[in-house]
């Protein structure tokens, strides 16, 4: 399996990540922005101020040119006459409100001649009281302009207090603006490209979760699909997964396994075409034999004048045709083989009889038959073919081992396979035939046909399994000890029967 950092379910979280990432950066830039822009009102509203407290300061000294001695309290009518004052001075500044503030009176004079109320407006901005309290006498304190500015969440409120030269003592002018921070153009940019950038991130999440989702669906499919068992072993057909990029990578397989169907075919029918050949060539030589024979004994019973050779003669034919018969009937099981009849079959039970039925024909050669583990159950099996190639295994492990030697018939489940074991204490099997002793007329015996092995491979076949030769085990130094042996491994597949 490829690395969790080279597949593609890796790389789109990773553009995930990157993404947030880039989200996160821009949010920044865009506050940072939206503050610089906020700072800049606020200077701006700064000078707004301070040119107001100065345009008080400048009226007033024209109000109260040419007065003579001082004034310590202020009355009504004067008043009225400095709220004039303040209007008239704070008239070409928007936004900016303001007064004149005496030390020992408080507010002499309000005024705010551009609010946009639904009136003119009057009253001092209780609020703000004690800020413009202490703006003033700190301005009159130092005899300079003072500026202040208070930050809160949606505004931020700039004071400036001036001291008035003038009759009036302990009189300082102030003036005052309010900085928005939550309204305006920079404001509604600043929404405009959260939304926007929350926008793009939430819709990107959504559309490669929905993404990754989807591609590991299909990807899981063709999964699924392709860990399934095809017929005759060929690659399955694939459905489309609906995505462009995968159905191209499906139309590819399908492609594959077309042209890999046609390639095992083509080899299969050139398989059968050698196995035609070598059959051919086995039938005569094991035809010719029998019939040189035959030919043979029915000469010299003719020739003969003894009236005993003509009944030994038929006697020997009788036999060579019992022998043609047979060779006959294991070719016609090689070369027709039968589609098997699956049935419930008792394992354990099947290879007893076998074994049992092997008994006498072991036990005049000196062998004994030995039935070991064998898995309980009643897989899906052809009873009568695979008796037949019990038998010529069971055969075959007898003819090759010595008097005194055992044969061993065990079984083993291996998940959904089921193995057979046939071992001999013979002397093993040549190199020379182990890569060829599955292919008729191939055997180590003189008396031997060749095909008892290529009949079982062909059952084997059938079933979905296969029957091989175990690698001989090491040979001990000991004198005595049996040889080597061979030990055949049938393998087919454990299929439950249906439940009812």
């Amino acid at each position: 399996m490829a690395s969790r950092l080279h597949s593609l379910r890796a790389h789109l979280l990773a553009l995930w990540v990157l993404l947030l990432a880039s989200a996160a950066a821009t949010a920044y830039l865009l506050f940072e922005v939206y503050a610089q822009s906020a700072a800049v009102q606020v200077a701006q509203a700064e000078v707004e101020v301070a040119r107001a407290c100065r345009d008080i300061g400048d009226r007033f000294a024209f109000f109260s040119a040419g007065w003579s001695g001082s004034v310590a309290d202020v009355d009504d009518t004067l008043k009225d006459q400095l709220a004039d004052v303040v209007v008239t001075a704070l008239a070409g500044h928007p936004g900016v409100e303001g007064g004149i503030w005496t030390a020992s009176g408080g507010s002499a004079a309000y005024a705010f001649p551009t609010y946009e109320g639904t009136g003119p407006k009057t009253d001092l901005p209780a609020a703000e009281i004690d800020t413009i309290r202490r703006i003033n006498a700190e301005a009159l304190s130092a005899d300079r302009p003072v500026a202040a500015r208070r930050a809160a969440r949606t505004q931020t409120l700039v004071v400036q207090g001036c001291p008035l030269r003038g009759p009036v003592q302990g009189a300082t002018g102030w003036t005052m603006a309010r900085v928005y921070t939550d309204q305006g153009r920079a404001y509604g940019q600043l929404l405009a490209g959260f939304g926007f950038l929350g926008a793009t991130v939430l819709g990107s999440a959504l559309l490669l979760g929905r993404l990754l989702l989807v591609l590991g669906r299909r990807i899981a499919r063709l999964e699924g699909q392709l860990g399934r068992d095809a017929p005759d072993s060929d690659l399955l057909h694939l459905a489309p997964t609906g995505l462009r990029e995968l159905d191209r990578l499906v139309e590819a397989l399908n492609a594959a396994g077309a042209r890999l169907a046609t390639a095992r075919r083509r080899a299969a029918e050139a398989e059968r075409l050698a196995a035609l050949g070598q059959l051919a060539a086995g039938i005569a030589h094991e035809i010719r034999n029998p019939l040189a024979a035959m030919r043979l004994k029915a000469e010299n019973a003719l020739a003969s004048a003894d009236p005993a050779r003509p009944r030994a003669a038929l006697d020997l034919v009788l036999a060579q045709v019992a022998r043609l018969d047979r060779l006959l009937r294991d070719l016609l099981s090689l070369t027709q083989p039968r589609a098997p009849a699956l049935a419930p079959t008792d394992l354990a039970g099947m290879l007893a009889e076998c074994a049992h039925l092997h008994d006498d024909l072991a036990r005049s050669q000196g062998v004994r038959i030995a039935l070991g583990d064998v898995p309980a159950g009643r897989p899906l099996l052809d009873e009568a073919q695979l008796r037949r190639a019990l038998d010529n295994l069971l055969l075959n492990a007898i003819q090759h081992s010595p008097a005194g030697g055992t044969v061993r018939l065990s079984g083993t489940r291996e998940g959904d396979m089921v193995r057979i074991r046939v071992s001999d204490e013979g002397n093993g099997v040549p190199d020379a035939l182990r890569a060829r002793l599955f292919e008729p007329f191939v055997t180590a015996r003189p008396d031997g046909t060749g095909l008892g092995l290529a009949i079982v491979r062909e059952i084997a076949r059938a079933h979905g399994g296969q029957v091989g030769l175990a690698a001989p085990p090491p040979t001990s130094p000991l004198h005595g000890d049996p040889g080597p042996g061979a030990t055949f491994e049938l393998d087919l597949p454990w299929r439950p029967p249906p439940t009812s």
